[in-house]
């Protein structure tokens, strides 16, 4: 065998090694307690980045492998798609309200992109779904290998139809998010993740999403800390729809706490 074939083998097996390991994670199965108080069945996974080292923490792994629509989770890649289309300059253009009424009282307005984030403002995410199309809401999606990257089935596709993702990816995504690794404009990043702010503290910055799909509940994001980031993507499911939505938050600021990588302030 020759030297150029040595290399090759010598890759194909370390690809094969990394294949077969999967990402290394310790499992969490005290923070059960966290989902048995608050009566839901769920998975998380956080990825705790402070200091020198990334440790992975899972409470039920099987599920964290598993993939769910995500939702309203969608609108953080979907933001980026629309500022690299050119939908949308900055966060301050205004998106005109069609008039039509809506159940959520918040939605019945012009928008911008800081609001229909807060917001989680459907219409204007189904708009620009119009204007991008399956085609390149498809492409972009395999181009930062997102879930199954697929926009097949009922509209829209990242709630009613066939584009899933697991918890392991939503947090493999949002740290290339977190480093401005994605293939987007940095500044097209940075203002992203700008419009995820969800609260501050003297040293902290939480920035997540929700998503919702009737059935299921996500709660993804991560913590900046001086130190470095927590990372953490929950999923639960809801049967008893609304009432169960504000779960989402209360068991994952529980196991963030029990790791002193949330404030212990409400």
């Amino acid at each position: 065998m020759n030297r150029r074939s040595l290399v090759l083998s010598a890759l194909a097996l370390g690809f094969a090694q990394g294949a077969i390991a999967g990402p290394q994670f310790q499992e969490m199965t005290e923070w059960s307690r966290f989902f048995t108080d608050a009566d839901a069945q769920g998975s998380i996974v956080v990825l705790d980045a402070r200091g020198k080292s990334e440790t992975t923490h899972v409470y039920n792994v099987s599920r964290a492998h598993q993939r769910y629509s995500p939702a309203s989770t969608f609108k953080i890649p979907h933001s980026l798609f629309a500022l690299d289309a050119g939908l949308l300059r900055d966060e301050f253009q205004l998106i005109p309200w069609d008039g039509v009424k809506r159940s959520a009282a918040a939605w019945n307005a012009d928008q911008n992109l800081r609001s229909a984030m807060r917001n989680s403002t459907v219409w204007v995410y189904e708009r620009f779904a119009k204007e991008l199309g399956d085609e390149r809401e498809t492409a972009y999606m395999h181009k930062i290998g997102y879930g199954n990257a697929v926009a097949t089935g009922d509209k829209p596709f990242w709630v009613e139809g066939d584009l899933a993702i697991s918890s392991f990816e939503q947090i493999a995504f949002l740290q290339r998010l977190y480093r401005n690794q994605l293939p987007f404009q940095v500044e097209h990043q940075r203002l992203v993740k700008d419009v995820m702010v969800n609260e501050a503290g003297p040293d902290w910055i939480l920035r997540a999403k929700t998503g919702w799909t009737g059935k299921i509940g996500w709660w993804v994001g991560w913590v900046e800390w001086p130190s470095g980031p927590v990372f953490f993507a929950l999923n639960i499911d809801t049967p008893n729809r609304l009432d169960d939505l504000a779960k989402r938050q209360s068991i994952t600021r529980g196991v963030l706490r029990s790791i002193n990588a949330l404030s212990t302030a409400p």
